[in-house]
Order: C-alpha cells, then structure tokens, then sequence
C-alpha cells in the first residue's frame, strides 16, 4: 500500500479506520506513518494524526515507542491543532510510562493554561495528567490548582470534565 496516496484518498473515518486496519500492530507500517505525521503537509499530518488514534485505540502498545517523539512533536510551533487533539486523545487512553510522565505532563500543563488551545485539547490534558497523578500523587495538588482556576472561565465541556477530574482527584 502506498500510504501517502492512501491517505489523500478521501477525508473520511471510513479510511482512517481501513488504513488504521492495515496497520494493524505491525510497527513498521506504524514506523511509516509516523514518518508522514512529521514530514507531511499539514493535510497528511492531520490525517495521519487522526489514524494513529484509530491504531492507538486498538493496539495501545503500539504508541509507547512513539510517546516521546509524539509528544515532542505536538508541543512543537506552527503544529496542526488537530495534531495536538488527536496526540492528546490518544495518550489519554494508555498508561504513561514513568520514564516519559515528567514530559506529559508539561505538555498537558502547557495546553491548559494557553488559550488558544482548544477545550478538546484541554479535556484530554486533564485526564492525561490525573491519570498520571496516580503514580504521582504529588502532581494531585497542582493539577487541582489549575482546573480550579480556570473552571469559571470554561466551556460546558470543560467544567463537566473538570468536575469529574476534581472529585477523581480529591479522593
């Protein structure tokens, strides 16, 4: 399969999903859609970004080599927003390794706090980082800090996740 051509086919969830299919949890067709998130137009970036969640929802192990050079990437300028959302939506449903949480972190902390980031981005970051305040109870007090300060301000979508964020936090 030619996968540049593939993903320029059609803009559809219907190909994300069969392109996600024949990736399957072979690391070196994920190897090579990595490679087109970071070297592509941004129209390839963002199709390959919304891929990587379809195979990431399948097969989690598949991203954790990545983590690292994903999350280096979404924190990086001139980014796609739905680079960030789809990076941040699939870190959300993995657990974190140890040696990579510091990094996610910052990059969650990061999207939260800056406004021109979406609320989708900002929900995710949320969960990401109570998820990783369970190995980290520490981060539990900061992240409260955070969510408190900016739940007046929020969308609908941010204060209901928040909401669940703060009790999940505080228990």
């Amino acid at each position: 399969m030619e996968l540049e051509f593939e993903i320029l086919k059609e803009n559809s969830k219907r190909n994300a999903v069969r392109i996600a299919r024949w990736i399957g949890n072979d690391q070196k067709r994920f190897g090579k859609l990595i490679h087109l998130l970071f070297t592509g137009e941004d129209r390839v970036a963002v199709r390959c970004a919304w891929i990587i969640s379809h195979c990431a929802e399948q097969y989690p192990a598949i991203i954790k080599p990545w983590i690292s050079t994903l999350v280096k990437h979404a924190g990086g300028k001139n980014v796609p927003q739905a680079v960030q959302r789809n990076v941040a939506r699939v870190l959300q449903f993995i657990d974190i390794p140890r040696s990579h949480q510091g990094k996610v972190a910052n990059l969650c902390f990061d999207f939260l706090q800056n406004p021109a980031i979406p609320v989708s981005v900002k929900v995710y970051s949320m969960t990401i980082l109570a998820n990783i305040a369970k190995d980290e109870p520490d981060l539990k007090h900061e992240i409260v800090v955070v969510i408190e300060q900016m739940l007046p301000y929020g969308t609908a979508g941010f204060q209901s996740r928040a909401r669940k964020v703060l009790i999940r936090l505080k228990k």
